[in-house]
């Protein structure tokens, strides 16, 4: 297939490599000249402008956005909703708020547009170990954009069957799904990222206590100087508290084991904030991920161990660079 992909950050410009070698066509643009002549240089087509991408692109069009969430997506979407022409499609990869992916979607089918939001996990690793997809939108028009998805997904790979799953096409086990209309993928995608919170503050503080049991305020016999790196090492194999995140966890303990160069102001994206309010909205109970979530905005105001820790965890898989780092 051929697509157009604005947008050729961290995430969008590896979206586009990884379809390019999989036999895939790709238009590009980006505000970034230099973002766009890496890509042509291996392979995709430059458009110097969003209109030139549409005019290069064949009927019915694809085009994928790859833009920070509000303003600089909704302002993209307008642009393109005047360019584009029925049957055309525009896809949401980034973390767009799923209320505004509903409400783009109303505007745009008066115009006989089409509108899919990708919630789309894998970070900067995507190139190389595929991405998670989540996809909300019209059956018809997610199943006409199923090269794409097979193309970006990570596949079965080494990952062994969850016992009782039957059947040989199983999108899920390929590392997508359709989750239902427009707004449902970013949904899905906003309470991933709820849970990812979660998870990096457990092993955040986990971690901080292990340190901590050094402190001179112990008494000297109950003080313990323990190898951090080593920890993480060996609770990456077989532990039942393995995962992605651990791994990450390990890799930035074994390069530097006080973590001294994160800045420990750890962000958040917008999406843990939508969890905590989609939880108020449906009175469902959610005080690890609330919790979570405030242990950022209190990161804003001191700088401890466990907030270091969420630094390198977000920089490992994200490629963020919080504020004032060295």
């Amino acid at each position: 297939m051929q697509i157009g992909i604005i947008g050729l950050g961290k995430m969008g410009g590896n979206i586009a490599r990884r379809l390019m070698s999989k036999g895939h066509d790709t238009v590009v643009f980006d505000r970034s000249s230099a973002a766009v002549e890496s890509l042509v240089k291996q392979g995709a087509v430059g458009a110097q402008s969003v209109a030139a991408l549409v005019e290069k692109l064949p009927k019915p069009s694809a085009v994928w956005v790859m833009l920070p969430e509000g303003e600089p997506t909704d302002g993209m979407v307008l642009e393109l909703g005047k360019l584009l022409a029925a049957d055309d499609v525009i896809i949401d990869g980034g973390n767009s708020f799923y209320k505004d992916d509903m409400r783009r979607a109303a505007e745009l089918t008066k115009q006989a547009i089409h509108y899919v939001d990708v919630g789309t996990s894998g970070g900067v690793w995507g190139l190389e170990r595929g991405y998670c997809m989540m996809i909300g939108g019209q059956a018809e028009v997610v199943a006409r954009l199923e090269p794409i998805f097979q193309a970006l997904a990570p596949g079965r790979g080494l990952i062994e069957r969850t016992p009782g799953r039957t059947g040989d096409d199983d999108r899920a086990e390929q590392g997508y799904i359709h989750t239902g209309p427009v707004g449902s993928g970013h949904f899905v995608k906003m309470i991933h990222n709820g849970i990812e919170y979660g998870l990096m503050q457990a092993y955040a503080e986990g971690f901080e206590i292990l340190k901590a049991k050094a402190s001179e305020t112990l008494p000297a016999g109950e003080r313990f100087n323990l190898e951090l790196a080593e920890i993480a090492e060996v609770w990456r194999r077989g532990s039942v508290i393995s995962s992605w995140l651990l791994d990450l966890t390990a890799q930035a303990l074994v390069q530097d084991v006080t973590l001294d160069h994160y800045s420990g102001s750890v962000a958040d994206s917008g999406e843990g904030r939508w969890t905590i309010e989609a939880a108020i909205e449906a009175a469902v109970p959610t005080p690890v991920l609330a919790n979570a979530l405030f242990a950022r905005f209190r990161s804003r105001e001191e700088n401890s161990y466990s907030d270091r820790l969420l630094s390198a965890m977000r920089f490992g898989f994200g490629g963020h660079v919080e504020k004032g780092a060295k």
